[in-house]
C-alpha cells in the first residue's frame, strides 16, 4: 500500500513539475518606482496566456498632485517580432488610497515579450519599457485541490493514527504488561 501510494505522489510531482518552474501565482513587480512623465510608477503583472493583467500603480511628486486627465495605455509584441504591437487602454481601479489603472491583455503564446506602458496627460508623458515571460494560465479551481492535497493528506494520516490508536491498536507502540 505504502509503495502505491509513493508511486502516485511520484507520478503527480513528476507530471507537474514542468509547470512548476513557470510563474503561476499572484502578480509580481516588473517596474518599481520608475518615473513616468509627471508621476513616479510602479507596474506589476500576471502574464498569463489567455488573458494578462498589468496594473500600473502612480504616485505624484512629493508635495504635488497627480492631473485628472491620465491616460494610461499598455503595449505588447512577442520579442520574436512574430506579430507587430498591439496596444490596450488601461482602466483606473477603485484602489484606496492609491492610483491604479489595470489592463487586461490578451496572450495567443508563452514565450518572452515586449511591454511599453505609455502615460500621457497635459503636463507631460512618457513610455516605460519591460520584457516579460508569458506563463500558460494554472489551472483554475483545480489548482487549490492541487496544492491542498499534501496538507490532506498529512490530516488523513494524522486521523487514521489517531483513531487506531483510540481502537486500542497502539500505532505499534509497545504496551506495558505485567510479567509476575
Amino acid at each position: 500500500m505504502r509503495l502505491r501510494i509513493f508511486l502516485l505522489a511520484s507520478g503527480l510531482t513528476l507530471a507537474f513539475a514542468a509547470r512548476a518552474s513557470a510563474h503561476d501565482g499572484p502578480p509580481y513587480a516588473i517596474l518599481v518606482d520608475k518615473s513616468l512623465g509627471p508621476c513616479t510608477a510602479s507596474i506589476w503583472a500576471d502574464p498569463d496566456v489567455g488573458t494578462g493583467t498589468f496594473y500600473i500603480i502612480l504616485e505624484p511628486p512629493p508635495g504635488d498632485e497627480l492631473p485628472e486627465d491620465i491616460r494610461v495605455q499598455v503595449g505588447v509584441r512577442p520579442a520574436d517580432g512574430r506579430a507587430a504591437e498591439a496596444v490596450y487602454a488601461a482602466e483606473r481601479d477603485g484602489a484606496r488610497g492609491r492610483v491604479q489603472y489595470t489592463a487586461e491583455v490578451p496572450f495567443d503564446a508563452e514565450g518572452p515579450w515586449r511591454v511599453r506602458v505609455m502615460l500621457q496627460s497635459r503636463r507631460g508623458g512618457g513610455e516605460l519599457f519591460a520584457d516579460i515571460e508569458v506563463t500558460p494560465p494554472g489551472l483554475g479551481r483545480w489548482d487549490l485541490l492541487l496544492y491542498l492535497t499534501p496538507f490532506l493528506a498529512v490530516g488523513f494520516l494524522w486521523l487514521r493514527a489517531v483513531a487506531a490508536k483510540r481502537r486500542g491498536g497502539g500505532g505499534g507502540a509497545m504496551r506495558k504488561t505485567d510479567s509476575r
